[in-house]
């Protein structure tokens, strides 16, 4: 008795010295030929070089033109010192209520409170410890602590690196606008 051992279909005989395909596995070869070739076509533009640009006489070259940087607005500048103390903040617990010049507390503006100046005043608050500074506008009184001299808003206070012990020595300056 003969028995038969099955093989692929592409190793069953031998035709010119190459091996016999099968007409499925034919045209998979002939297609992934065609879309190599209709891939490459597809990029054959872009494999030249480039022409050259050609700039109209009279014409601004925006790669060399420079737009002019806008100027900084000045620094408020120091009319009198109102010497050191001790600072505070106040923030989510007041935001929304009314300040005592009527407006809104807002914990996220550049604001304080102080006991005496006028609303309105700017004044600079320099932590000496690390050297930053803040320049806030004062639109409320207080603070209402002994030995506190200035209440400063939440992002004011972020500013000059004092939110995680609550409290900090600050030096004030009334600046004008």
């Amino acid at each position: 008795m003969l028995l038969f051992a099955s093989a692929p279909s592409s190793t069953l005989a031998q035709q010119d010295g190459a091996p016999l395909q099968s007409p499925q596995t034919q045209q998979q070869a002939q297609a992934a030929s065609l879309s190599a070739a209709s891939f490459d076509a597809q990029f054959a533009p872009y494999n030249t070089a480039p022409s050259p640009i050609t700039v109209a006489p009279g014409a601004v070259d925006l790669t060399s033109f420079e737009p002019p940087a806008e100027p900084k607005p000045p620094e408020p500048r120091s009319i009198r010192n109102l010497g050191s103390g001790i600072a505070s903040y106040y923030g989510r617990r007041f935001n929304g209520r009314l300040t005592a010049n009527g407006e809104r507390f807002n914990m996220r503006a550049m604001t304080a409170a102080h006991k005496t100046l006028p609303f309105g005043s700017l004044v600079r608050v320099t932590n000496p410890r690390n050297g930053r500074a803040v320049t806030v506008r004062i639109n409320d009184r207080g603070p209402f602590v002994k030995g506190r001299v200035i209440d400063l808003s939440r992002a004011a206070a972020e500013r000059i690196g004092m939110i995680s012990r609550g409290h900090a020595r600050v030096n004030l300056e009334l600046v004008a606008r």
